[in-house]
Formats: C-alpha cells, sequence, structure tokens
C-alpha cells in the first residue's frame, strides 16, 4: 500500500468511528476523533524561477531533488495540497504537443529538460499523501515583449494576431475565440495526461494597468464586441467565457478534478458598488475584467482562493473586513473559500509592523475559522514555507496544524 493510501485509509478509519473495531463488543462504541478536512496548501511557482527551480541550466538530477525536497517541507509543515505552477508563461513543464518546454527548466525555451517535472509532481505528491493541483497562467505569453525571443515554433509567433504587447510584455487576447480555444487546449493536455487533483488559475486576466498604455484589441472589439454595451462589459464576458468553459472542460476530461481560481483580494469597493466590500482599493472587476463575484455565485468554480495579502487593520484593504465579505459571496453556493495567504510578507523588511509579528498569520487563520464558508489557507509561497524567515509559519503550524488533516471534498 503507497503512503498516500495508508495516510488516506487511517483517516478514514477515524471518521467512521473504528466500527470494524466495536464490532462484536459489548457496551458503547469506542468515540474516536474525526478527521479534520480543510485545505492547507501552498503555492510552488516558477516563473522567474521564483520558487522552483532555484535556477535554470541545473540537471534533471538536481531539479528533481529541489522539487522533492519542497514537497517533503509541505508534509513536514502539514499542508496537505501543492499548487504547483506548470505553464507560468505559455509554456510547459510536460511534454506538450501545443506548446513548448518552459525556459525557467534549462534557461531555453523548447529544450527538452530530460524529464517530466508534472508527472514526477503528481506520482511523489500522491505518495506523500499530499494534493497535486496544476497551477496555469491562462494568457500570459511572456515577460517581454519581443517575439523574435520566442521559439520559432510558439504559438504566437505561427498566429502574430493572437498576441498582444503591453507594458513591456505579450500577451494573448482573450478577445478572440480562437485564442480562448487554444488555451484551453493546451492546459487541457495536462489535465488529461495526468491524475491531478485540481486546476488551478491565478489572478492575472487582462493585465495590471499600466500608466499611460492602452491594451490593443481594436479590432476584436470591432468584431466581436457589437452587442455589447461597452468594451469593458465585452472583455468581463470573454474573461467569464474562459472561466466558464474550462470548468465545463475539465469536467468533460477528467471528471472529479477540481477548479479554482486566485482572484485578487477585491472585487469592487462598496463606494463603486453597494455589493462590494468595506475596501478603498484596486478593483478586480474593473482592472482586470474578472468578475470574480459571479464566478462564485454562479458556481462555475469549485473553490475561490482570493488574495488577502493585507493584515489585520490595514487602512484601505482590512484582512478582518475581506474574509467575513468573501464568506458571505460564497454562502449557499457549493463553491468553498480558501484564503490566500502573504506568508512572504511575515518578518519583510520595510512591511509594517503587523508583518513583522510572527503571529500576524495565525490570527488570520484564528478570524477566519469563525466563517463556516471558509475551509482552509494557501500561502504563498513554497520558498517561505521551507525557510519561514519570520517564524510565521511555524507559528501556524504550531497554533493550528497539531494533527495532518485531509483536503477539502
Amino acid at each position: 500500500m503507497s503512503r498516500r493510501a495508508f495516510a488516506v485509509a487511517t483517516l478514514a478509519t477515524l471518521v467512521t468511528g473504528g466500527e470494524a473495531v466495536a464490532q462484536g463488543v459489548k457496551g458503547p462504541r469506542p468515540r474516536w476523533p474525526r478527521a479534520v478536512r480543510e485545505m492547507r496548501g501552498m503555492w510552488l511557482a516558477t516563473v522567474a524561477n521564483r520558487d522552483w527551480p532555484s535556477v535554470t541550466g541545473l540537471s534533471a538530477a538536481r531539479q528533481r531533488a529541489e522539487l522533492l525536497a519542497h514537497l517533503d517541507r509541505a508534509v513536514e509543515r502539514r499542508l496537505n495540497t501543492v499548487i504547483f505552477q506548470v505553464r507560468p508563461t505559455a509554456d510547459a513543464l510536460w511534454p506538450s504537443p501545443y506548446e513548448p518546454w518552459s525556459q525557467y527548466l534549462t534557461g531555453v525555451q523548447g529544450r527538452d529538460p530530460g524529464w517530466d517535472p508534472l508527472g514526477t509532481a503528481v506520482q511523489e505528491a500522491h505518495a506523500r499523501g499530499l494534493e497535486l493541483h496544476a497551477w496555469f497562467n491562462p494568457l500570459r505569453v511572456a515577460n517581454h515583449s519581443d517575439r523574435t525571443q520566442l521559439v520559432a515554433s510558439h504559438p504566437a509567433r505561427r498566429h502574430p494576431d493572437w498576441a498582444v504587447a503591453y507594458g513591456g510584455r505579450l500577451y494573448y487576447n482573450p478577445g478572440l475565440p480562437e485564442v480562448r480555444d487554444f488555451v484551453h487546449d493546451a492546459m487541457l493536455d495536462a489535465v488529461r495526461k495526468y491524475p491531478v487533483d485540481g486546476v488551478h488559475f491565478d489572478d492575472y486576466f487582462y493585465p495590471y494597468p499600466v500608466p499611460g498604455q492602452t491594451f490593443d484589441d481594436d479590432e476584436a472589439y470591432d468584431t466581436y464586441g457589437g452587442s455589447f454595451g461597452s468594451r469593458a462589459a465585452w472583455r468581463r464576458d470573454n474573461i467569464d467565457r474562459l472561466v466558464r468553459d474550462m470548468g465545463t472542460r475539465i469536467e468533460q476530461v477528467r471528471p472529479g478534478t477540481r477548479f479554482g481560481v486566485s482572484p485578487f483580494g477585491v472585487w469592487r469597493n462598496a463606494s463603486t458598488d453597494p455589493l462590494g466590500s468595506d475596501t478603498d482599493a484596486f478593483q478586480s472587476y474593473d482592472e482586470l475584467y474578472a468578475d470574480s463575484r459571479k464566478w462564485v455565485r454562479q458556481n462555475w468554480i469549485d473553490y475561490v482562493c482570493p488574495q488577502l495579502y493585507w493584515h489585520i487593520g490595514h487602512a484601505s484593504a482590512d484582512y478582518a473586513k475581506l474574509v467575513p465579505w468573501w464568506a458571505e459571496v460564497a454562502r449557499g453556493t457549493g463553491t468553498q473559500v480558501y484564503v490566500g495567504e502573504a506568508l512572504y510578507k511575515a518578518g519583510l523588511a520595510g512591511e509594517p509592523a503587523a508583518w513583522q509579528n510572527p503571529a500576524e498569520l495565525s490570527r488570520h487563520l484564528t478570524l477566519a475559522g469563525g466563517h463556516a464558508e471558509v475551509r482552509g489557507h494557501v500561502f504563498f509561497a513554497a520558498t517561505e514555507v521551507a525557510t519561514d524567515p519570520g517564524g510565521a509559519m511555524a507559528r501556524v503550524v504550531a497554533d493550528h496544524y497539531s494533527a495532518p488533516a485531509l483536503p477539502p471534498r
């Protein structure tokens, strides 16, 4: 029996109350503790070698060893889920027929690293009792704007009209139906090939605004936007389709695989929209064209993981106000809330005093525990889970993770 199967079987015994042990014994059945079910996740970022691999060009053996060390540290911290970034910039960390091998492996886009990182991650995570969610960035093509730097076979070179240069980067244009179909196909290739437990989108949809620059989608808007009252409404519909259709297709390709999105933590401010939160912050609905509230209310996604990267008492975006807002949005929908936590800020020089207190994140978990819709937390990111420079992760484990937990159903 694998370690994962053993762990699941053991916890299942706890849930059933030890019925097999109690059979044939007179008197009351033993009372066993119920197994805890909550999301305890970490993001493992690969873009720009943020968490893994530590540098480009390592041997396959060194890359594999570093990856397994991250999985082992997740187990040591009593986490149960790793959200692994496998498509950071319209590329792949598995052998894909749609997009090239990621440059973050070898230093050269399209070069075979000599092994299969995603296949290994799924197998080794499961062997350790961890879930593995495949994290995709749907629309980012490159962290530069020079198409000639892309490998010759890259889809953005073969279809130059698909990509828009903006803010010194390249992005796929979600206003083109053929682009949405393609990125769905590219991501679903991984879902089809590997028994991933979840599919995860981050907060990048239309790009974050750059002052003085315009995202040039005039031609697409002229072609497809005629029935909408504004370009903003059309853009939001494009992202709605990207999200809704992805969920539908995941269920077709691998039923039971969960689909989650990790949006920017503020949908809209109440001063703009009475349905919004009591905040005074950047509004993802208006700036990224991401109607994350709709995705939750319509149950297009299985979980939402809002990035609530602010401390309790923050003047413009108070964690203590945003958690109940997201809980209320999810109430009665079937969509679960996992809170995205800014572990990377803990102990970081230049951050406010709250983040210098190693108890801040533990206070987050205590506060969120008062809301039934919040079913766990995801920590950004794996490097800080491992090094814990501010001691905040150790405090979370001591205060809240005294025993292992299964992921939510």
